[in-house]
Parts: structure tokens; C-alpha cells; sequence
């Protein structure tokens, strides 16, 4: 095992183009760390980096204590798992993990010994004499995850190897890589675009946007102290909600003004946020997670607002209840190039804010409905309007 260590890393393409800038991540001995943004972030061009798939245009980039800026892939000691499995449709699944093992010339026992354990780990024993065209997808995914194991690899370098799969056999592919992490316990870089799949296995998470890391931190970290608007935006499912508000000091405390609502802030919020006090008598972005919420009738009418209720999704366990609210949308520089894009501006958005509450279903209110909802004000998150940043 090795730990994989970026120091300033870019990438520019011939013709200018530029994916990466300044990427700096020092990824532990035995972590699984998740690579996480929307498509045409750098995710993918940073693992084929570290892969030595790309060449490394700025910076340098070491694995254990060697610099590999000038080494190529086969003498890095990783193995890269693809989207697509990469399997030989004429080998059978034995020869599929034996193949590297074999152009590396080693020993027919040893070869054995390596997949048939890689094998019995992976459950997929039974499986060897087949060829991949007889393998269902989730068992191809195993193959490929074989072949990597019988490696005995320094690092994983996996690019969305389950985003073929279907919804339910990708939940339980998740939960068989996270075991398979913890038993082999070797250094693993995992490229997704879904943030659930990145919250739910990862060490680590690091948030890439343009070619820059935003934010690396543990999914908890992430979740609860979103360092901008686009972190706290593409973290969460459903996500947080944003929405133009005003501080103000009103003597006893601080208060947070949006639509007809006034909310007073939780002591202890603004004692662990110490910068928002500079802020009072300013318009911010304030940050409201869905399961923030909760029925007033189940907790008390303090702090609560009043909503229209124009739809509910309910899941059994819990239940989404979606209102919109009189107040003009957040606009992020995400937002305005999407607008741009389509060939419009902020003026197409109108003067609501679409809100989702996450609450007990016991409680859920029918379409239509005008009703209170209470929110925790200890879950509030504070952002500054013009850099984005979050307010602590």
C-alpha cells in the first residue's frame, strides 16, 4: 500500500484548454478517497493523472515516497478499475484475472493461488470457467474488480465502475466495495458523480468544480460545514435550501428575516459562528436543510412559518413536502452560466424560492394544504452573497 500525495497539480491541453488547476490532496495509506462533481469537473482526467493515463502539465505528484511525474503506468504499481469492466469477451473469467499476472511471467502456482483467493472474496468461484458474455453486469463488475485484487496493488483507481448497473444492484455493489475496502485495506481513489455514492463510501470526500477541489473532508464534515454555496448546494439529497434573507441584532440576540418570516437564531449557532455578528443589518444567504423542518403541531409553533403545501412525497419513512416562498431565488455563478447557456438571465427565474421539507410522515399535510412548520434554528447554515463563502 502507499499513500498518493498531489502538490499543486494542473492540466492544460494542447490548445489552451484548461482541466485542472492547483489540485493539492494528500490521500493516507490505506484511505478510500472519493473524487465528486458534476460532469466536466476534472474528476476523471485527475485519476487517469495519478493513473499516468494523462501526462501532468503543472506540479508533482508522488505515490509512497516516489515522485511519478515521469513513470509510466505499469511501473506505478496501481490498478484501474473501469466504467465499462474493459473485460476479453474470448477469455474465460480465470484467464480475465490471470492475464497482468501472466505478462508479468510469474509462476503458474502462484498465478493460481492469487485468483482463486481473489475469487472466493469476491464470490465469483463458481464463475471462472465462464466467459463474460455469460456474466450479468453486477458479476462482470466483480471480474474486473478481480483482476485488480490478484495485482496486489500499491493503490485502486476506480473511474464510476457502478454506474452501469441498476439502482438496486448498485446499492448493493456499494456496500460489497465498502466491506471489500476494509479487508484489503489498500489505498483507493474512486471517481463518481453521484454525491449519495460519495457520501456513503468514502473516508474522505474532495468536491471538485471547474478542475478545483472546493472542499476535501470526511462526508459528516461536508454535510455540516459546506465551506461555499456550491458544496452546501451539491451535497445533500434533497438538497439544502437557499434563500435570500436579512440579519439583523435585535438587543437579545440575532435575528434572520426571509419572506414574512422572522427567525430568531439559536445562541449557541452564532456563538460557534462568530464572524456572523459583522453581518447584522446585512442581506446573506441563508441555508436550510430539508430535515430542518419538522410539522409544528410535532414540536411546538415557536419559530415556525407558514406554507402552502404544492406537493408531498411521501417514502414511507419519511415525507417530502414541497411550498414555494415569496422571496427572489439564490443565484450562484453555477446558476447563471446554466442561464446563459439556455440563452436567459435572472429575470426568468421569477420572485419565488422553491423550498422541500423533510418531516415524519405521521405528520405529512395533504396537497394543498396551508400549514406551519417549525425549523431548528441550531441547523442553520449562513452565507456571504457576493464570494459565496460560508460565514463561520
Amino acid at each position: 500500500m502507499a499513500s498518493i500525495n498531489l502538490e499543486g497539480i494542473g492540466k492544460i491541453y494542447e490548445g489552451g484548454t484548461r482541466a485542472l488547476t492547483d489540485v493539492n490532496l494528500e490521500i493516507n495509506d490505506g484511505e478510500f478517497m472519493v473524487l465528486v462533481g458534476p460532469s466536466g469537473c476534472g474528476k476523471s482526467t485527475l485519476l487517469r493523472m495519478i493513473a499516468g493515463l494523462e501526462d501532468i502539465t503543472e506540479g508533482t505528484m508522488k505515490i509512497g515516497d516516489t515522485v511519478v511525474n515521469d513513470i509510466p503506468p505499469k511501473d506505478r504499481n496501481i490498478a484501474m478499475v473501469f466504467q465499462n469492466y474493459a473485460l476479453y469477451p474470448h477469455m474465460t473469467v480465470f484467464d480475465n484475472m490471470a492475464f497482468g499476472l501472466k505478462l508479468r511471467k510469474m509462476p503458474k502456482d502462484e498465478i493460481n493461488r492469487r485468483v482463486e483467493e481473489a475469487a472466493k472474496v469476491l464470490e465469483i468461484t463458481e464463475y471462472l470457467p465462464r466467459k463474460p458474455k455469460a456474466l450479468s453486469g453486477g458479476q462482470r463488475q466483480r471480474v474486473a474488480m478481480g483482476r485488480a485484487i490478484v495485482r496486489e496493488p500499491a493503490a485502486f483507481l476506480m473511474d464510476e465502475p457502478l454506474s452501469n448497473l441498476d439502482a438496486k444492484l448498485r446499492v448493493q455493489m456499494r456496500s460489497e466495495l465498502g466491506q471489500l475496502h476494509a479487508r484489503l485495506k489498500t489505498t483507493t481513489v474512486y471517481v463518481t458523480h453521484d454525491q449519495v455514492e460519495a457520501m456513503t463510501m468514502g473516508d474522505r470526500v474532495a468536491v471538485m468544480r471547474k478542475g478545483v477541489i472546493e472542499q476535501a473532508a470526511s462526508p459528516r464534515e461536508l454535510y455540516d460545514e459546506p465551506v461555499n454555496l456550491f458544496v452546501a448546494g451539491f451535497i445533500g439529497s434533497p438538497a439544502m435550501n437557499l434563500v435570500y434573507a436579512d440579519l439583523a441584532d435585535s438587543g437579545d440576540g440575532l435575528t434572520v428575516t426571509f419572506g414574512d418570516s422572522v427567525l430568531r437564531l439559536n445562541s449557541q449557532n452564532v456563538s460557534s459562528r462568530p464572524g456572523l455578528a459583522a453581518y447584522a443589518g446585512k442581506r446573506i444567504v441563508l441555508g436550510i436543510r430539508p430535515e430542518a423542518f419538522e410539522a409544528a403541531a410535532a414540536i411546538g409553533a415557536e419559530g415556525d412559518v407558514p406554507v402552502k403545501v404544492s406537493l408531498v412525497e411521501q417514502l414511507g419513512s419519511e415525507a417530502f413536502v414541497h411550498f414555494a416562498y415569496d422571496s427572489r431565488p439564490v443565484v450562484t455563478e453555477d446558476i447563471r452560466e446554466l442561464l446563459a447557456d439556455e440563452g436567459a438571465d435572472e429575470s426568468t427565474l421569477g420572485d419565488t424560492t422553491r423550498f422541500v421539507a423533510r418531516i415524519n410522515p405521521d405528520f405529512a399535510p395533504a396537497l394543498g394544504d396551508d400549514i406551519r412548520l417549525a425549523v431548528d434554528t441550531a441547523k442553520l447554515h449562513f452565507f456571504d452573497p457576493e464570494t459565496s463563502q460560508a460565514i463561520y
